[in-house]
């Protein structure tokens, strides 16, 4: 009778230890006295107590390891790179990722190592920046190539961080800092050449405008001055009287004018009381006098004189050699 619990007990232990669960995305390798046996998938399974011993568990989850690598540029700049590596089990090769690869993290640092410092040294700095995808698919290609073997798939590889050296990186900022300083300078003279043509423009607009007006005023000056001139003559005063009265006249007004400013500081010459009845009688006897000598010019005979001598002399206006 009392065998029975401790046959009760024992069998409850083997059933217990027979029995095991697998977690989805994961795959149990079980052996038999060492050897290789199967391999279980997710969920309640069995295996033979003392015979069957679970090996190991291999993640069939995508995984990803990050490698740092410092490696030299084609134009000896030293630079630090992160490349992101993800990659899983083939769930159909567990066997090969299990027995046939130990350390899979370090195979695959290794080969990132190699890749990268075999592209990376083709490159020139910003070229490293531009075409970190190209790196990135090389590493990749390389990586699928030599895992594959081993029961891994490379789902993809990133380079996700191109550190220079601090010194690079200060250097490339003052020169991004200078061209921009160049660009705005450029910029900014363009704009003041641009100014200053559309201001010259304006100025030469400016002064054609004021020449055609200061031209319409004279013209229309002109125009008043024959007027009155006209009308003048038509009450009995000839052309010369009627020249110095206009300018009499135009003298007064032009004192008139510079009175009514309170602020000038203009005098005009002769400003006498007697000035503008002495400049009208000096007019009229100039004109008297320049009439008197051009009647006297075409009364004066004519002089017989050679044909190829033109002396001071011999000037006479109404001879036509």
């Amino acid at each position: 009778m009392i065998t029975l619990p401790i046959f009760a007990v024992l069998g409850i232990f083997l059933l217990f230890a027979a029995l095991f669960t697998v977690k989805q995305q994961t795959a149990v390798v079980v052996e038999r006295f060492g050897k290789f046996n199967s391999i279980r998938q997710s969920g309640l399974q069995l295996k033979i107590p003392v015979f069957d011993r679970i090996a190991g568990r291999v993640n069939l989850r995508i995984q990803q390891l990050d490698v740092v690598i410092e490696t030299k540029t084609k134009d000896n700049v030293f630079v630090k790179m992160k490349v992101s590596v993800q990659f899983k089990v083939i769930q159909e090769k567990v066997y090969d990722a299990f027995y046939k690869l130990e350390y899979p993290h370090d195979q695959i640092t290794s080969y990132v190592f190699d890749v990268v410092r075999a592209e990376v040294p083709k490159l020139i700095l910003d070229d490293v920046f531009v075409r970190k995808d190209d790196i990135a698919i090389a590493v990749k290609r390389e990586l699928n190539e030599a895992m594959m073997t081993y029961g891994y798939d490379i789902i993809n590889t990133l380079v996700t961080d191109i550190d220079p050296d601090v010194q690079v990186k200060q250097a490339m900022n003052r020169i991004n800092a200078a061209d921009r300083e160049k660009t705005a300078a450029e910029y900014e003279a363009e704009a003041q050449r641009i100014r200053i043509v559309a201001k010259a423009k304006a100025e030469a607009e400016s002064k054609r405008l004021q020449g055609q007006g200061i031209a319409d005023q004279r013209r229309e000056i002109a125009r008043g001055l024959v007027e009155s001139v006209e009308v003048l003559n038509n009450v009995g005063i000839n052309s010369q009287e009627a020249s110095a009265l206009i300018v009499v006249t135009q003298h007064y007004d032009t004192l008139q004018a510079i009175g009514a400013d309170t602020n000038s500081n203009l005098i005009l010459l002769p400003n006498s009381p007697q000035a503008g009845s002495d400049m009208l009688n000096n007019m009229v006897a100039s004109f008297t006098a320049s009439n008197q000598i051009g009647e006297t010019m075409k009364n004066q005979p004519k002089r017989n004189k050679k044909k190829d001598d033109h002396t001071s002399l011999d000037f006479n206006p109404s001879d036509p050699s």
